[in-house]
């Protein structure tokens, strides 16, 4: 899954970064308003973490640009404990959350991890098919109850393609969500990956649809 952190305060925001790339998840970087609307505006994230106060734009111009423009990505924002009114006005903007500062990042990755969740259809933090678990609290991956040794690569791939479960997902989509802005897209590093599951997943759990991409089968089609 791929985020992307707003946050002008240089430290909270590589704090918030760091957080969530060690939860699991790849992190892209803006620190004033603008270059946060731009990313917002032309990459696909999975989530958005916003500041309010923000320099070049303000948080609230940023989000209710993107809600006018068709933007639908989940977006947390980030208030001052004591300002009511900024929760409020960010709802309204068209935010799906808000955390106020000062915070606990184990609150922010957990309000992260719902609205991911949310967007995915998902109601637990459990994802099961077959005899694959995957753990979003924990961010593990167990096979009949033993847990996988999967590099963050890995872990970011089924968590992707276990989220969006019977649906397939391109290669294309995989690249977007699972690397960040800098990364060569032209790589083949997607097929090697997939391979590399197959082998501790089971070569049947990622199904290749030729010419479409890749999918996870619903539990009442996969093979026994």
């Amino acid at each position: 899954m791929r985020l992307l952190v707003i946050e002008d305060d240089k430290d909270l925001n590589r704090q918030l970064a760091a957080a969530l790339t060690d939860a699991g998840y790849v992190v892209d970087q803006a620190f004033d308003g603008e270059e946060g609307h731009f990313l917002g505006d032309t990459e696909p994230y999975d989530t958005i973490i916003l500041d309010i106060g923000l320099p070049q734009m303000d948080g609230l111009s940023v989000l209710e640009k993107w809600r006018r423009d068709g933007r639908t990505m989940p977006v947390i924002i980030l208030t001052a404990r004591d300002r009511w009114s900024d929760k409020v006005a960010g709802i309204d903007a068209g935010a799906d959350d808000y955390v106020a500062k000062p915070f606990h990042m184990e609150e922010v990755i957990a309000r992260v991890r719902a609205l991911v969740r949310r967007a995915a259809g998902l109601a637990s933090n459990e994802i099961t098919i077959g005899d694959i678990v995957l753990d979003l609290r924990t961010s593990k991956v167990t096979k009949d109850g033993l847990a996988l040794k999967l590099t963050s690569l890995e872990y970011r791939l089924i968590a992707y393609l276990m989220h969006h479960k019977g649906r397939i997902v391109s290669r294309t989509e995989l690249i977007e969500h699972l690397y960040d802005q800098d990364f060569d897209r032209d790589s083949n590093t997607i097929e090697v990956f997939v391979a590399r599951l197959r082998k501790k997943v089971g070569a049947q759990f990622i199904e290749t649809v030729r010419g479409l991409g890749y999918r996870v089968k619903e539990l009442e089609h996969l093979e026994v």
